[in-house]
């Protein structure tokens, strides 16, 4: 029976690269000339630091432009609270998603139930299997997900006859 995988998979060695873009910009721009901001990343965690919230907001944006010039979707990014770190300096976690959470599982097999498709959504661990008889009826069903408004990046792998 034909097949396909629903999986949010983002490449931490591209995640690295856009970093180190990111931060030689911020040693070359003149408007960052003695601050202290930076950008760090263990494991899907990344910390940004920035001296003010003016800055935060330019990381913020270096954080998009880095990220889609190395392919990767800035929807895969979550942005958490700002917290006040030493002095006047703000520091914010940004967590890297990976896996497609229960919540979200849930809602896309709902609407693909609800779009009364002839295919059948399982959800395996932080993936989703979409099963159907004919190859047209997954194709559809993809094309119906990417009309969907996510909010994190999702690929379509594994697809057999």
């Amino acid at each position: 029976m034909p097949s396909f995988d629903i999986v949010s998979k983002t490449e931490m060695a591209e995640v690295d690269n856009a970093l180190a873009g990111i931060t030689r910009e911020i040693a070359q721009r003149f408007d960052f000339k003695g601050a202290k901001c930076s950008v760090e990343r263990k494991d899907t965690t990344i910390t940004v630091l920035a001296d003010d919230d003016a800055k935060l907001k330019q990381m913020h944006e270096l954080l998009k432009v880095h990220f889609t010039r190395r392919s990767v979707d800035p929807k895969a990014l979550d942005y958490k609270t700002v917290e006040k770190a030493s002095g006047d300096s703000v520091r914010q976690l940004v967590i890297v998603k990976q896996g497609i959470d229960k919540d979200l599982a849930k809602r896309l097999v709902k609407d693909i139930k609800d779009s009364k498709m002839k295919v059948q959504a399982a959800i395996q661990g932080d993936e989703l299997r979409i099963t159907g008889k004919k190859r047209d009826d997954l194709q559809d069903a993809i094309a119906l997900l990417k009309k969907l408004d996510v909010d994190q990046p999702l690929q379509y792998v594994n697809f057999r006859d």
